[in-house]
């Protein structure tokens, strides 16, 4: 047997051979046991393999939810290629800047998808394999279907040995921008953003070799737990192969979609001893359900209820607390593609999203030049475990990837400021920081005050031109069914807990506020859609 490495092919094998015969992941009605799938994984790899697919080829995974996803996944990082996700909500323009990017070699696709695939191919002239998933003939010339893409003989896999030094890419979301490739070493992913096999037992802290999980699995309680966004999602994935790691099981949501009472339905069915959400977009629709059928659900084995990559406000988060059980534990975390696992805190008294412990890791950044002095406010960034760059692209990783004092940082983009106790504050995304009249202003902080409105079912707040201001505060928002807008009431809900400066000036509604599949705001289509609203009322008027 090669030696055990920090790859992240290495570390599930290791789960695999210490709790073979437990479940790995449920989704639906399907079940992998860690020995299943292991065994699913090498011969998944050994088919890549034997087409030629290797150390640095990137592989494209284009999928929902399933079992598929993981095996694809691990049989990529076995080879020693580089798993990439790609957003499978993208149309044919969006993909080819993927395929073109990545250069993919390789791509596991939904059957769903497969019309939008076959219409963006052609910036893709590096594929050489295409596996489509979900059942099925592909219609695509040489794809083949999944289950056809297992290779009994695993020999030749014996002579690949692992690194820690591999590398996965995690595609950004592209709400600013074009989405970008982060490359991190496996083994820095899995210090900077899995917990180092210290997540569930952080008295322990994280391993100092691989091997050490074996004992930890073998100790540790056997827990269930669900990712609620999607795998495609960098937090969920995340979450997903701390579970794994740790040898516990893995309840995937199998829509395509978020529906709080399916989710309900599915923490109560399989006894879940935790969830991870993203933010109001999730906590609210699961807030409204447990109220519409209060004692539908039996959430007693709860007692884990997470929250990162958005806001979840303080407000909803104590309504919550009654339709769960009393000792549940409700944590928000931060972090980001470039920084990794930055994390967890409250909501802080003295304003911002999220106050987080000291670390010697964390610091804030000015100007990308010096580390802020206490109070000073400036750039949450993190030294350690880190990224290499982005793919293919020299000049963001020069300006995300700094050193100061001979110290390599990564600048999250999260204004923040150092406390008087050394812990950080952390306001909100800079680039999203709203500047009106020389005050500054977090869309999250305008956003959380919205959500308390019984009028709202949704809202993202973004900063439009403003010729005496500089800017403006603007709403976009939609309804709750059968509301009304009362902008009046709505600009003094905003007033009892806002300064005046914060407050909407404009506010412009949609029948749906457009978010990520992960539930993250898109600050570039409400921008879009405001000015046009914006536009048009001054042209009417």
């Amino acid at each position: 047997m090669n030696p055990r490495s920090f790859s992240l092919a290495d570390l599930f094998a290791i789960a695999a051979e210490t709790v073979p015969e437990r479940d790995a992941l449920v989704i639906g009605d399907t079940r992998r046991t860690y020995r299943q799938m292991a065994e699913r994984v090498e011969r998944l790899a050994a088919w890549l393999h034997a087409r030629g697919i290797g150390q640095g080829d990137v592989v494209g995974l284009q999928m929902y939810n399933s079992p598929e996803y993981l095996e694809a996944f691990l049989a990529a990082c076995r080879v020693r290629a580089v798993p990439a996700n790609i957003n499978y909500r993208y149309v044919a323009d969006e993909l080819r800047y993927i395929y073109d990017n990545a250069a993919v070699k390789a791509l596991f696709y939904s059957a769903e998808l497969e019309p939008a695939v076959a219409e963006a191919l052609d910036a893709a002239p590096e594929l050489k394999v295409k596996v489509r998933t979900g059942g099925g003939t592909p219609a695509l010339a040489g794809a083949t279907a999944y289950e056809a893409a297992q290779l009994d003989d695993t020999a030749a896999l014996d002579a690949i040995r692992c690194s820690g030094d591999d590398i996965s890419l995690l595609y950004t979301g592209g709400t600013t921008g074009k989405p970008k490739g982060v490359m991190w070493p496996h083994e820095d992913l899995f210090f900077g953003c899995l917990g180092g096999g210290g997540f569930y037992t952080p008295a322990d802290g994280p391993v100092k070799a691989p091997d050490e999980l074996n004992e930890r699995i073998r100790k540790a309680h056997p827990l269930r737990f669900m990712p609620v966004a999607p795998l495609m999602h960098g937090a969920a994935h995340w979450a997903t192969m701390v579970s794994l790691f740790a040898g516990h099981t893995v309840v995937l949501n199998d829509q395509h979609h978020f529906d709080a009472e399916h989710v309900l339905d599915i923490a109560a069915a399989h006894k879940l001893n935790g969830i991870t959400i993203v933010g109001d977009a999730m906590a609210l629709p699961i807030l409204d359900a447990l109220k519409a059928q209060p004692g539908r659900w039996d959430l007693s084995s709860l007692f884990l209820f997470g929250n990162g990559g958005a806001v979840m406000s303080a407000h909803i988060k104590e309504a919550l607390k009654p339709f769960l059980p009393p000792n549940v534990y409700f944590s928000d975390g931060i972090g980001s593609s470039e920084g990794g696992q930055l994390g967890m805190g409250a909501k802080p008294t003295e304003g911002g999203m999220i106050k987080i412990a000291a670390r010697p890791d964390l610091k804030v950044v000015v100007d990308g030049q010096r580390i802020a002095a206490p109070g000073e406010a400036g750039i949450l960034a993190r030294s350690g475990h880190l990224p290499l760059g982005y793919y293919r692209d020299p000049v963001k990783t020069a300006e995300t990837f700094v050193t100061i004092a001979g110290t390599r940082y990564a600048i999250t983009g999260d204004a923040a400021a150092i406390a008087e106790d050394g812990s950080i504050i952390v306001f909100g995304r800079g680039n999203n920081c709203i500047n009106t009249g020389g005050e500054k202003v977090f869309p999250e902080e305008v956003e959380e005050v919205l959500h308390m409105s019984p009028q709202i079912l949704d809202a993202v707040v973004v900063g439009l031109p403003d010729p005496r201001w500089g800017q403006k505060v603007t709403a976009v928002i939609s309804l709750r069914p059968g509301a009304t807008l009362d902008v009046d009431a709505l600009r003094a809900l905003c007033r009892e807990h806002l300064a005046g400066y914060k407050v909407p000036k404009e506010i412009v509604t949609v029948p749906e506020v457009l978010r990520s599949a992960a539930g993250k705001a898109n600050y570039v289509w409400a921008r879009e859609v405001a000015q046009n609203a914006s536009s048009a009322a001054a042209a009417a008027g």
